[in-house]
């Protein structure tokens, strides 16, 4: 008697979420994230206090001024790079570490359908990224609070939120970068199935947004720097004002899901031809 396996059941996500949980590579890097603010207010500690006469120019010279002010500033610190290099590590660690371990093609033996492989990886990435981003803001929100208090969050501009709405704005912000950065997990799973090794697919997805950083700084790309992935990185710094114009958050948002489809797609166009030999 034989026995079929129906592929549609196999890998299920809460399987390979507790597997990638349970690696230490996951749980140093949420850990890591959750002190970062704890190393900002040391080193807010140990430096010189701010000058409470003079005027407070940056989000670092207000980083101080409430605990809002000091989870926003932790953000602004993140965004365009530890952020990024988060999103590569779950995403381009995806298929190419199975690669690497020569367990790929077992695990499309089960058999696991390729494209089903691709989407259980991919949601699982995308459950520790998300963990990871939700870490770093609430961790600097609970200890700004109990170190700086509960005042409004105010801006360098002059302008001020009260505490509350301030929360409700830091959450719309991570929640814009949640999807903004979904073109990182698209560059980074089609590295991941292009390559058999996990840090050249991380390593190349963060060099990809370095170089994007590097183009949008040359004036002379006009506006062909609105259609590079990192041009509206921080343009969730509209939300923290008192009158929040969508503009650029709309574009980032666009950026985000267009480049992430161009990129998921093609992953999955090329997995799905690829010769398994690992």
């Amino acid at each position: 008697m034989t026995t079929t396996v129906d592929g549609s059941r196999t890998l299920p996500v809460r399987v390979e979420l507790t597997r990638q949980w349970r690696r230490r590579r996951t749980q140093v890097t949420l850990a890591l994230f959750a002190l970062l603010p704890v190393i900002l207010w040391i080193a807010f500690s140990v430096g010189d206090a701010p000058d409470q006469g003079a005027a407070a120019t940056s989000l670092t010279d207000l980083a101080q001024a409430s605990g809002v002010n000091f989870a926003v500033f932790a953000l602004f610190s993140s965004a365009s790079f530890l952020f990024v290099v988060v999103v590569a590590l779950f995403f381009g660690d995806t298929v190419a570490s199975e690669a690497s371990w020569s367990s790929l093609r077992y695990l499309l033996a089960i058999p696991v359908p390729r494209v089903r492989l691709l989407r259980q990886k991919a949601i699982v990435a995308a459950l520790l990224s998300l963990a990871t981003l939700l870490v770093l803001p609430l961790v600097a929100v609970v200890l700004g609070t109990l170190v700086y208090g509960a005042g409004d969050y105010l801006s360098p501009t002059g302008e001020s939120l009260p505490y509350g709405a301030a929360l409700v704005r830091i959450a719309l912000a991570v929640a814009y970068l949640a999807i903004h950065l979904l073109w990182v997990a698209g560059v980074a799973s089609l590295l991941s199935v292009v390559t058999d090794a996990p840090l050249g697919a991380v390593g190349g997805a963060v060099l990809v947004s370095i170089l994007s950083q590097i183009l949008d700084t040359v004036d002379a790309l006009g506006s062909i720097r609105n259609l590079l992935p990192t041009h509206d990185v921080f343009a969730f710094a509209d939300l923290l004002t008192l009158d929040v114009d969508g503009t650029d958050l709309a574009r980032g948002v666009l950026s985000g899901l267009v480049w992430c489809i161009a990129f998921g797609a093609t992953a999955v166009w090329w997995f799905r031809r690829k010769d398994i030999t690992s």
